[in-house]
């Protein structure tokens, strides 16, 4: 793709991929699979960190199955949200600012998902109880990713050609 059309310098300029349709002049066919895949990883991360880390926490507290999976959730957005916040405020995004647009990038994509791998591992038989140190544990936990990802990764290429999720983020790297 030749973007010499746009860029008048050696400096990226974001205004002018604005000026072609808020990126709308790379996503004009849709977003590209390559680049639904690195957001869907990069809000997998996140939520993949969060979420082990709540199950780890909820499984060494005791607690019961529902408690550790909403602090899992809760976890795996907070992580989730978090790899963009940072992302954003690094490229001189006020909180306020950066928050929404960490919001407008990743609620759709970790929502999906939360609701693709909690349900896996909801559905697989015995993972639920089983413990940190059982292989079912670690399978349905990691097979559950596997299958967020591959179910997200079309939904993240479907909102970026859009100009909606990821695609906001892009006007900040």
């Amino acid at each position: 793709m030749d973007h010499t059309a746009h860029h008048t310098s050696t400096a990226h300029d974001h205004a002018a991929h604005q000026a072609v349709g808020g990126h709308g002049g790379h996503m004009r066919g849709g977003a590209s699979w390559g680049t639904a895949a690195k957001a869907t990883l990069h809000c997998l991360t996140g939520c993949a960190i969060g979420e082990i880390l709540g199950m780890v926490i909820g499984t060494a507290l005791l607690w019961g199955n529902v408690e550790t999976m909403v602090l899992a959730i809760t976890l795996a957005f907070v992580f989730g949200y978090s790899f963009t916040l940072f992302a954003v405020r690094r490229a001189g995004l006020d909180f306020k600012s950066a928050v929404k647009v960490a919001l407008a990038a990743d609620t759709v994509s970790i929502a999906v998902m939360e609701l693709v791998d909690n349900g896996i591992i909801a559905l697989t038989p015995g993972a639920m109880d089983a413990h940190l140190s059982d292989a079912l544990f670690w399978t349905a936990l990691l097979g559950g990713f596997g299958v967020a990802f591959l179910i997200t990764t079309p939904v993240n290429k479907w909102m970026i050609g859009r100009g909606k999720g990821h695609a906001v983020v892009h006007a900040y790297h």
